[in-house]
């Protein structure tokens, strides 16, 4: 089988992961890479041994594939100009800005008979992968996605940038339709939201929590699922899921204090550890040989980044 012929556009952070990966990869050839910051293009290029080109349409014939990592402003003008020279794209998250066109740039894939990816790389994450073995019946889900303020991202605040990873793993836990949202949140270091705490009802009863952070100065990424006779916790950094079981609680009053008491069976579950991005990769090549076999449902793609444009519109309507 040929090795897919690939390019990256943007090698900010993010898109020199991309760089790293797939030049370590059999499947891909990395032709090339495009940045608006030359200097930067010409590091990346140098350091990963391909070439360094000037305009991302300087790609178009040479490629399969493309990997799109600029900020998220650009991702639907880009985006729609490769899908419809007939370029298979993976987008980093999130699709666009916009739920309108994000449908757009679907449609326009349909039509081409492109596979569109958007990069939502926690669904690669081999904790996740077994956390939808496990659970079965969600009555709460709290999760926490918190960490120091960087400058790099100045493109989309906290529910943009981290917490939609959450919303997409949440909604494909629960199935279930929404019908609430409550948001509170606030601008710390920006202009934009720094700090959001949003919680998502749905219609067979089950509340998520979610807390997006990037005013804290520790780093954070958990997930923790309580069910009828077991809570789950997902750790995504260490990619790690303990399952507690038949927990009991006592508490103790003594001269001079009161001390609590905990007991559960607690079961951690084996996690086969790999490069969720490598993982991704592998998928997204996999749909453009493959004729999309392995390609999630487009409305799946869509509804989390609804949900996520609801959550911040509810901000910044109760901030005006």
């Amino acid at each position: 089988m040929a090795e897919c012929k690939i390019g990256v556009v943007g090698v900010g952070k993010m898109g020199e992961y991309h760089v790293g990966v797939l030049s370590d990869m059999s499947e891909a050839e990395l032709v090339g890479i495009v940045d608006s910051d030359q200097k930067r293009a010409k590091i990346v290029s140098e350091r990963y041994k391909t070439s360094n080109y000037k305009d991302y349409k300087d790609l178009f014939k040479k490629i399969d594939a493309v990997v799109i990592a600029v900020p998220t402003s650009m991702h639907y003008s880009i985006g729609k100009e490769f899908i419809e020279a007939g370029i298979h794209t993976l987008l980093e998250k999130p699709c666009t800005d916009d739920l309108g066109q994000a449908e757009e740039l679907f449609d326009i894939a349909a039509k081409k008979n492109v596979t569109l990816h958007i990069g939502h790389v926690e669904r690669f994450n081999g904790a996740v992968q077994e956390l939808f073995k496990i659970v079965k019946d969600p009555i709460y889900i709290e999760c926490r996605r918190m960490s120091p303020f960087s400058a790099r991202i100045k493109d989309d605040g906290v529910v943009l940038d981290i917490m939609i990873h959450d919303i997409d793993i949440v909604l494909n836990l629960v199935e279930s339709g929404v019908v609430n949202i409550n948001v509170i949140g606030n601008s710390v270091f920006s202009k934009r939201d720094d700090l959001i705490n949003a919680q998502i009802e749905f219609e067979n009863g089950c509340i998520a929590n979610l807390l997006a952070s990037r005013v804290s100065q520790n780093k954070v990424r958990t997930l923790e699922v309580t069910q009828k006779e077991s809570s789950i916790l997902l750790d995504y950094t260490e990619q790690e899921i303990f399952i507690h079981r038949q927990s009991s609680s006592e508490s103790q009053l003594s001269p001079g204090s009161l001390r609590y008491k905990q007991e559960s069976l607690v079961e951690r579950i084996f996690v086969h550890k790999d490069n969720p991005l490598k993982l991704e990769l592998k998928h997204f090549i996999d749909c453009v040989e493959n004729g999309g076999r392995r390609k999630l449902a487009v409305k799946k793609e869509l509804n989390s980044l609804n949900i996520a444009l609801q959550i911040l519109s509810y901000f910044k309507s109760g901030r005006e």
